[in-house]
């Protein structure tokens, strides 16, 4: 057994010489389109939660507007309602550029640099950082996210911010575009980021230019897209990195196991344990009402609806999830007894 720098006991990660065996089930999916229709229509009355009005243009978009959209690892895509309208990414990039990360970097790099574990506070504390002597803690709060962005290969912001639209649009499967009223609201807006930017540097958690990373972190979150790419963006790192729909090889198996891993106890910021309780799929949301929730070897689910909960999270997103989950099996933690006894 290991200690980490505060003495506390590390888990073994020592493994190498273990074959690792991988056992995911399959996707009762000849039941999707009409198990979509089915949370479309049993949840889109729902008119709880407020829009993110702390952006300006977040706070004027349609409220009713809702999409929900699966991609099996097959290749199929399905969906209900405004699967082809186009939002903000917004902190559902952070997975995705975490995985780029990852890739990049590998697996102890980025992890002893970024960390793994919940805050326990909102996704963009101040506190949680300073509390853990400038540590970011994991790469879905907003500090995480901006350490994570600047560790994205490139030698200037320019290129670094190029590299991250090239590798979210593999996600995706397409090339995916800025949104600039976003970028332009948000840019205006996001005084606690730049801070939370220099709060790093000052702690040396940063190499480069905070204002870089942060100006990066802001455009990664204003790429538009649909719940439709959410789902196949999602469904390539239920596949083992491989984009179901195009083919291509985004990132490693190993990348997709260990960002799964962080976003099942992170995605939903202080919400991620009632969350993985409850639902018990890795899920990461945005503060444009956006959702993507992976079941490994499976499938994803992307969805959209602009009103929020108090922690940041879309409402009628997650009950629709919270359905398919559990119509089409997805618990990560559900057993049933050995039919052969």
């Amino acid at each position: 057994m290991s200690f980490t720098s505060d003495g506390n006991e590390s888990i073994p990660t020592d493994f190498d010489d273990v074959v690792q065996q991988v056992s995911t089930g399959t996707l009762a999916h000849q039941r999707i389109d009409e198990l979509l229709l089915e949370a479309h229509e049993r949840y889109a009355d729902v008119d709880e939660g407020l829009l993110a009005h702390y952006i300006p243009i977040l706070g004027q978009v349609e409220p009713d507007t809702f999409a929900i959209s699966m991609s099996h690892v097959g290749g199929t895509v399905h969906g209900a309602g405004d699967c082809h309208h186009q939002f903000s990414i917004q902190s559902i990039s952070k997975m995705f550029v975490y995985a780029l990360v990852l890739q990049e970097h590998g697996h102890e790099a980025v992890h002893e640099k970024i960390g793994v574990n919940n805050t326990g506070m909102p996704f963009n504390s101040v506190m949680a950082v300073e509390l853990n002597n400038g540590h970011p803690m994991n790469p879905m709060v907003n500090a995480g996210a901006i350490a994570t962005t600047e560790m994205i290969a490139g030698k200037s912001a320019a290129k670094k911010w190029e590299n991250v639209r090239e590798g979210l649009s593999a996600f995706a499967g397409r090339p995916l575009t800025l949104d600039d009223e976003v970028y332009e609201s948000e840019s205006e807006a996001n005084e606690r980021n730049k801070a939370l930017g220099r709060l790093l540097k000052s702690y040396g958690r940063l190499d480069g230019d905070p204002n870089n990373a942060v100006d990066t972190y802001t455009k990664q979150c204003s790429l538009n897209v649909t719940a439709h790419d959410l789902a196949v963006m999602g469904a390539t790192l239920a596949d083992g990195g491989i984009n179901p729909v195009t083919g291509q090889q985004v990132v490693s198996a190993d990348v997709c196991r260990d960002t799964l891993a962080a976003v099942a106890t992170n995605g939903l910021y202080e919400r991620s344990g009632d969350w993985l309780f409850e639902i018990g799929i890795p899920a990461k949301s945005g503060v444009s009402g956006g959702i993507v929730a992976v079941a490994p070897g499976k499938g994803a689910i992307g969805a959209f609806s602009p009103r929020l909960d108090m922690a940041g999270n879309s409402v009628r997103g997650q009950l629709a999830i919270g359905h398919l989950s559990r119509a089409l099996g997805l618990n990560l933690f559900a057993s049933a007894p050995d039919s052969g006894r």
